[in-house]
């Protein structure tokens, strides 16, 4: 078990029976201290996390000593301005052996494992219109065009089209002012199809489609 604990302004890992150098804290040798600031609990895959703190969990440990870590030297030197200042500082700690750790009898639980989808090699089958979108049963065979080549239609809205049916370029070209009023209606475009030039843009699409299948 290990837990992440803070004093004096730092975290710090630690399990029981190791020594730690931490920021100095007001305790005499040989003391027992407790430091309540645990911020984690680790046990095998198990791990607790606090908000900020895990509730009951206390880190137990006894004073070793205190002492002053090696000299830092600080230097300020402005050239050209006869200006050198040079400082020294130690910086005190406390070094403690960790002989306990409390975890007020909590652990976290273990995440469920989600189900990876079954993969397979099938192509997706074209969707059949449902409720009371317009029907284009009578859809072109064949590999379905790209649809979003036509300006305002993204990757939602070319799935929206082909939920009822619309996959090729020559079907939308060939649109009544029926289908086009049902397509407004169903999909909420608000008149979108004309106001884009849908019909003369897939007839376009279309045309190249064909100009291309006939050179092959």
């Amino acid at each position: 078990m290990y837990v992440v604990f803070a004093t004096g302004g730092k975290q710090y890992r630690a399990a029981t029976g190791e020594v730690l150098k931490i920021e100095k804290i007001d305790a005499e040798k040989g003391a027992t201290i407790e430091l309540d600031q645990v911020l984690m609990v680790g046990e095998g895959a198990e791990v607790t996390v606090g908000t900020p703190y895990v509730e009951g969990g206390k880190v137990i440990a006894t004073v070793l000593e205190h002492g002053r870590s090696d000299k830092v030297k600080i230097v300020k030197f402005r050239r050209r301005k006869h200006s050198r200042t040079q400082m020294g500082h130690r910086q005190y700690f406390t070094r403690i052996e960790i002989t306990d750790v409390a975890t007020g009898g909590k652990k976290a639980a273990a995440k469920p494992k989600t189900a990876k989808p079954a993969e397979t090699d099938a192509a997706p089958a074209k969707a059949e219109p449902t409720g009371d979108a317009p029907k284009f049963l009578d859809a072109p065979e064949g590999k379905a065009d790209d649809l979003k080549k036509i300006s305002g239609v993204g990757p939602v809205l070319e799935k929206k089209l082909n939920e009822i049916g619309i996959f090729h370029f020559s079907q939308i070209a060939a649109f009544t002012r029926e289908q086009i009023e049902q397509v407004d209606d169903s999909l909420n475009f608000k008149g979108r199809i004309e106001r884009d030039n849908w019909l003369e843009q897939a007839a376009e699409y279309a045309a190249e489609s064909q100009a291309s299948d006939d050179e092959d």
